[in-house]
């Protein structure tokens, strides 16, 4: 049997208790919160109010980290690009409306109201170029990004764990720094959606505990693999207007170093945690080749520390189209 068979056949054999995973995983849609629930409401006395505070607390906010919160953003809002290369998964059928299918097309939703609300929020915000914001936005879903995980379900849920849980530390920390500064509206915007992107890497990183035990030579080379290539987060395609793919990625990433809302040894932080979480080192029954990609994973995050101590952060501020002067 070929690789991508077993694949396949792992999926259905993990699909069995789908109802239970979503239950655990998923909120239901009437009790999830909205958009709504939490930015001003336009029919109250308060709403303009509502809305100084909040263009006030923008104005005042660090360049970089608002810089940050709108790539952030438009980072969030391209899910199309995400469901459609998630239901092309190997095990996922797009014709039944239940399983693989449910779960993706759940997740993704829940996943749009992050977009949603923080490109409500820079909308209120009066500080924001938001036609240069949507061109990014659409550029990004019309480029696509290129994680190199093909078909494969088990590259592409080490990809959402990793992914998810870097999500989670970058709005967490942006909620952080908000609070610091009093905005507390920010703050929360930014705490609920860490929470969501907490509770879905707790989802993809159970799907690949899961395979580990089904097929744990294979998941090994995955991880291998997709580390080998480095998780690049779906925002390295980033381009403003008249800008080629990908050249703004490093612009942003150096913004995100020099607020500390995401930084290499975030990476790496990551990484190790995902090692401790799927138990590399007591992995069992696995071939000759899975044990020589366990023995690169386990070196590799003393590896990567010693690399970032070379890393250097430009100290200068990039100038973002996306913000108005």
């Amino acid at each position: 049997m070929n690789l991508n068979n077993i694949r396949r056949e792992v999926m259905q054999t993990l699909e069995k208790s789908m109802d239970e995973l979503l239950d655990k995983y998923l909120k239901p849609i009437e009790k999830i919160w909205q958009p709504s629930d939490i930015l001003p409401d336009s029919n109250s006395p308060g709403f303009i109010e509502e809305i100084r505070d909040i263009q006030g607390h923008s104005a005042e906010m660090d360049y970089d980290l608002f810089a940050v919160l709108i790539g952030d953003t438009i980072t969030e809002e391209a899910l199309p690009t995400y469901e459609s290369w998630l239901m092309d998964l190997d095990g996922v059928n797009q014709e039944n409306p239940t399983g693989w299918t449910q779960w993706v097309r759940g997740w993704t939703a829940e996943e749009n109201r992050h977009g949603d609300l923080l490109s409500k929020y820079l909308y209120l915000s009066g500080r924001v170029n938001m036609r240069e914001m949507e061109v990014s936005t659409h550029h990004l879903i019309n480029d696509g990004f290129d994680i190199q995980t093909a078909r494969d379900p088990y590259r592409s849920f080490i990809y959402t764990s990793f992914q998810e849980l870097a999500t989670n530390i970058s709005h967490r920390r942006v909620a952080s720094l908000a609070k610091k500064a009093g905005n507390t509206l920010l703050a929360k915007i930014c705490g609920i959606i860490a929470s969501d992107e907490a509770r879905h890497a707790n989802a993809y990183k159970s799907f690949i505990k899961k395979i580990f035990e089904i097929d744990p030579s294979e998941t090994m080379i995955a991880f291998e693999d997709m580390m080998k290539k480095k998780i690049v987060m779906p925002a390295h395609f980033l381009r403003e207007s008249g800008g080629k793919i990908g050249e703004l990625f490093k612009h942003f990433s150096d913004a995100a170093q020099r607020t500390m809302v995401y930084t290499t040894h975030d990476y790496i932080d990551i990484l190790s945690s995902l090692i401790k979480e799927w138990n590399i080192e007591n992995v069992k029954d696995l071939n000759t080749r899975a044990e020589e990609a366990r023995d690169y994973l386990m070196a590799l995050p003393n590896r990567l520390q010693r690399l970032s101590e070379r890393v250097q952060i430009p100290e200068k501020q990039f100038q973002f189209k996306w913000i108005a002067s």
